[in-house]
């Protein structure tokens, strides 16, 4: 082993980072990526200022534009940031807290009892990834304007005028250096800003896109607050209790605001904030939610007769299914598990929202006492579906099949157990089974080929689903199991390939199978786990040369490129119709085939389709293709 060369490691090597350089350094710690999340979480950061203005009453409107340049504008009527000289810094409030770190109104100042940051990290970061960054103050009768660039001051502050009202407005243009892509996806940004309405009672938020032309404008305003937030979630949805839960309650200093109500759907659909915050991993208010509706409802219920004797209590997951909720608290110093505020760790907030719930839910289900007893007859229907599951899944067991020791015989496995490096195609049909099963590399390559299509599993209880034969097949060779025994670290493969024929029913087939995986094995997606393979539409061959063609618009341009020569253009349907080296070339080699790695940005936005595509509500069926029938592709005719 060769000596090691020794290496100074004195405080000269030190880092010391000034300003707003450690942003800039690193821009992940604090947006979480420098992809589409941490772009758009630029504009959540800057609307939420403005939002924690609405929250304590000083502000009634907000705009948002997109303009030109990849620039974005945000605009609010609050008090404006102040602009008078700061003490320790010596330079104005404004550029203090757009070029300082942890410099701002809502580090131990009364000035923000209940907000969703901290007042100037959140401004700061804005200014440090921006290439251009404008900011006009309209407070005291004066109007001020500063510029920035990369968390630099660019000028002095100046009075350019004078004002009636009072407010902020904020320009800014990302780094194109920092950020993978500067184009704003409108619709997030569009339900981002609806939400916040929601949140918000009686606080006005105007989008306008100036990018196109005409210009498009939205505007949003809501005076039922988070009831109003619950029915736009709800949709189209068959109602189990006619009324909706409403709690607005202050507890231990902390403002418990929540409504709920039941659907006959499976999945419950759980939306807590903090502060106006999506904390879309939940934490302890969601805890306490939780808590207060298990406990409440197996009280009424046993006091009520619906309970008797030593029959089993209601689980969480019994009461939860076909849950739509909405949970909202405002708390005076939110303490976040990670910079970008996905999980609230305050301890204090369970017992908080655990009183408030289980209080009014109480009152609310005695003074209700038919809508009680509709959604308990629902939970005893759930209940008693889980234990059937439970009873299906322990004959599955016994046989030692979903434990993994029976491996289905159609598998064609491979030779590494290594899931980091090992891969599981799931084909339609015995011949495409046939096909990429010469085509694989053995080593590290498993074919599992499924008879037809898959039960619909949005609309199946988990018991019908172990009758599954196919999906059974499935459970066993992805080594995880399913629903409560679900296990992530017994997966067999890290690329779990959906690869499906070129047509209506190959689709038809991939959106079943991602039916299945986004309701019950919902962390292979958020893991990254789940691929879609892309075979080629097209084999074009002019002469001894052949070009493998995969959308109708590259098929268009190899067209035009080769002009008016003779050729034969073949258009696979199906798998089976490529020769094992083919199918290897084209769809499998890791080095020239094109896979589409299966992500969730917008999950309740995921919810909702498929609930639209999958569900049983044919009309809200219909009219979805009718409104997107003009932009369908690679239909069959």
């Amino acid at each position: 082993m060769a000596k090691q060369k020794k290496s100074s490691y004195t405080a000269k090597d030190i880092q010391v980072l000034k300003g707003l350089t450690p942003i800039r350094k690193r821009p992940g710690m604090y947006i979480g990526s420098t992809g589409t999340e941490g772009l758009h979480h630029l504009i959540i950061e800057v609307v939420g200022n403005s939002v924690d203005e609405a929250i304590m009453g000083h502000c009634s409107k907000i705009e948002v534009s997109f303009l030109p340049d990849n620039r974005i504008q945000i605009k609010d009527n609050g008090r404006g940031i102040p602009v008078d000289k700061h003490p320790q810094t010596k330079k104005s409030a404004l550029e203090t807290i757009m070029t300082t770190l942890h410099a701002g109104g809502k580090f131990g100042s009364k000035a923000y009892d209940s907000t969703g940051g901290l007042h100037g990290v959140g401004i700061s970061v804005v200014s440090a990834l921006s290439t251009f960054m404008r900011v006009t103050v309209s407070r005291d009768g004066y109007k001020y304007s500063q510029e920035y660039s990369k968390g630099v001051a660019k000028t002095k502050l100046k009075k350019i005028g004078k004002c009636r009202g009072t407010g902020t407005d904020i320009v800014f243009e990302p780094d194109a250096g920092i950020f993978n892509s500067l184009k704003f996806n409108k619709n997030k940004v569009v339900n981002y800003l609806r939400q916040q309405a929601y949140l918000t009672k009686d606080l006005e938020i105007v989008f306008k896109d100036e990018t196109v032309n005409p210009h498009l404008t939205y505007g949003f305003y809501f005076e039922g607050g988070i009831v109003s937030y619950l029915k736009y979630l709800i949709g189209s949805k068959e109602l189990i209790n006619d009324d909706v839960f409403y709690c607005f309650k202050k507890e231990d200093n902390i403002l418990v605001e929540a409504a709920f109500i039941y659907t006959d759907d499976y999945e419950a659909s759980e939306n807590s904030f903090v502060n106006n915050i999506y904390t879309y991993e939940g934490g302890s208010h969601l805890t306490g939610f939780r808590s207060a509706l298990t406990r409440t409802v197996n009280d009424y219920a046993r006091k009520n007769g619906f309970l008797k004797g030593k029959e089993e209590n209601f689980s969480g997951r019994d009461i939860r299914e076909g849950l739509t909720s909405v949970i909202s608290i405002k708390i005076s110093e939110p303490q976040f598990e990670g910079q970008t505020k996905s999980k609230l760790g305050n301890p204090e907030a369970k017992p908080a929202v655990e009183r408030a719930i289980g209080t009014v839910l109480l009152d609310f289900l005695e003074r209700n006492p038919q809508n009680a007893k509709k959604i308990i007859n629902r939970f005893l229907l759930t209940q008693k579906a889980r234990n059937a599951a439970k009873a299906a899944k322990d004959t599955i067991l016994k046989k030692k099949i979903l434990q993994g020791l029976a491996l289905p015989g159609k598998l064609a496995s491979c030779s590494s157990r290594k899931p980091e490096e090992s891969e599981l195609y799931i084909v339609e049909g015995q011949s495409a089974g046939g096909s990429s099963r010469q085509a694989r590399d053995r080593h590290f390559q498993a074919v599992l080929p499924l008879r037809g299509k898959i039960l619909n599993v949005e609309r199946a209880r988990l018991d019908r689903i172990l009758n599954s034969d196919e999906i059974k097949s499935l459970i066993i060779a992805l080594g995880t199991a399913i629903a409560d025994d679900f296990n992530l670290d017994k997966l067999k493969y890290h690329k779990v390939v959906i690869m499906c024929d070129a047509d209506s029913d190959g689709n038809h087939i991939k959106t079943l199978l991602l039916t299945l995986f986004y309701r019950y094995f919902r962390p292979l997606i958020d893991n990254g786990y789940i691929y879609v393979a892309c075979p080629p539409l097209y084999k074009i061959q002019v002469n001894k040369k052949l070009y493998y063609v995969f959308t109708e618009d590259e098929k268009l341009d190899i067209l035009k490129k080769l002009g008016d020569v003779k050729m034969s253009i073949q258009r696979y349907k199906g798998l089976g119709e490529m020769n094992p080296d083919e199918l290897w070339k084209t769809t499998m080699n890791p080095d020239t085939r094109k896979f589409l790695q299966i992500q969730i940005e917008e999950a309740r936005q995921a919810d909702r389709i498929f609930d639209t595509l999958m569900g049983k509500e044919v009309p809200l069926r219909k009219k979805f293709i009718q409104n997107y029938a003009e932009k369908a592709k690679n239909l069959d005719v």
